[in-house]
């Protein structure tokens, strides 16, 4: 059954409907905050699909959320050993994650898109089944790519793991998706969403032509935690050490080292120590800690920290190289210490090294000593933060949200209108 007043062309003024596809990983929901909030403002009506308890947290009160099963990483089955890492992560994180969380999602999301007829489906790149779905169903779909690394061609000298992952993208696209189609559902046929640019990620390998360098979506985020502002100095250097949200569970080593190269360094600076699972600090708040110690005046560990206001306070950060918070420092302009740990980090460390915007150490065997050299060159030489602020405003001119809800707008108005979904009983 089809609705005439959405089956045909429309002009630009005309509201459209956008559905966000996201897997359950705050660095992969934040970007699309941003664009969402956007296309909100210009009129249209917005809604994402994905798992409400990681969703809604983000998104806040009023957003239209429709629930989808699926594993959370670092829970259950999908939970991987801390020393698993190169190839071997990468094939931990499709078979035992991203395979069953698409599979789980699937009617998840079919009954998003019948029931929301959207105009066009924004796919998280790891979040296969937005992709497969929405072509079984006859609806366009863009990618939202929150990391380079699937397009810069980082598998080019692996071909056995490149074609064992064109494997695991037939056989899920089989088993829930479109069997005659042949499009990698990774890489939309008419548009990828990057949230980067060039000046960072450096030229395509593949998917070129449907690229569109948006820079990071930086938007306003609910408030989640309290943080101590009056306990950071102004007239001093601060560091910020996280490892994301989803590493922690290999970062206790790491952290401690930190704690170590920081406290050789009191009264120069100060260093804000992000350790959400308490893998350092077992018996530590919600809330921020007070010093770790009497000798600790300069530390401070938290659970949970405010990052993007409190991105504008630093003057270095030390992190494992996760795409999401790269791009939120050097939009900034503060250059970064990285230390990769799996999966995309390690492309996205070396493009940080490329562009001159950070030092690289190495994670399973870094040492309070050399952190805190690399530590000091970050901060003391002003080449860094001259590519890092130089990284930072191709971010800004390449337009972030603006830029993006722009390209979703020219998509959904393309000829032939909006598409409605094919029933599941009538294909």
């Amino acid at each position: 059954m089809s609705d005439p007043s959405r089956s045909q062309a429309a002009p630009p003024h005309v509201p459209r409907r956008f559905l966000f596809v996201v897997p359950p990983l705050v660095g992969h929901v934040n970007p699309t905050l941003g664009v969402a909030a956007e296309l909100t403002a210009r009129g249209h009506q917005v809604a994402w699909a994905g798992m409400p308890e990681v969703v809604g947290r983000l998104t806040g009160q009023g957003a239209t959320v429709y629930r989808c099963a699926g594993p959370v990483l670092g829970e259950g089955g999908a939970g991987r050993p801390p020393d698993v890492r190169g190839p071997a992560a990468l094939r931990f994180l499709w078979e035992r994650f991203l395979v069953p969380l698409a599979e789980a999602m699937a009617p998840g999301v079919a009954k998003a898109i019948e029931e929301f007829r959207p105009d066009v489906v924004i796919a998280d790149q790891q979040t296969v089944a937005g992709g497969l779905v929405a072509e079984r169903l006859g609806v366009r779909w863009a990618t939202s790519a929150t990391t380079s690394a699937e397009f810069t061609g980082a598998l080019d000298g692996l071909p056995k793991i490149d074609a064992w992952l064109d494997g695991q993208m037939d056989e899920v696209r089989g088993r829930i998706g479109d069997p005659e189609s042949t499009a990698d559902p990774r890489f939309s046929p008419d548009l990828v969403l990057a949230f980067t640019t060039e000046e960072l990620a450096g030229r395509p390998a593949r998917a070129g032509d449907r690229i569109r360098y948006v820079g990071p979506s930086i938007a306003e985020r609910p408030a989640t935690t309290d943080f101590p502002w009056e306990w950071l100095d102004p007239e001093r250097p601060a560091v910020l050490v996280t490892l994301g949200t989803a590493n922690t569970d290999a970062g206790a080593r790491f952290l401690t080292e930190c704690r170590e190269a920081v406290r050789a360094r009191a009264g120069r600076f100060q260093t804000v120590i992000v350790d959400p699972e308490g893998v350092r600090t077992p018996d530590a708040p919600d809330t921020p800690d007070a010093p770790d110690t009497p000798d600790d005046k300069d530390v401070l560990v938290c659970r949970y920290v405010p990052q993007l206001p409190l991105l504008e306070r630093m003057s270095a950060v030390v992190c494992h190289a996760g795409h999401n918070t790269v791009c939120e420092t050097l939009w900034h302009g503060v250059p970064l210490v990285v230390a990769p740990i799996r999966d995309d980090q390690p492309v996205v460390a070396a493009q940080v090294v490329d562009a001159g915007a950070g030092v690289r150490v190495r994670f399973g065997r870094a040492r309070a000593a050399g952190l805190g050299e690399a530590l000091d060159t970050v901060l003391y030489e002003p080449g860094y933060r001259i590519a890092a602020e130089r990284v930072g405003a191709s971010f800004r001119a390449a337009g972030g949200a603006t830029a993006a809800a722009g390209h979703l707008e020219a998509l959904a108005e393309k000829t032939g209108g909006h598409a409605t979904p094919t029933p599941e009983g009538d294909r």
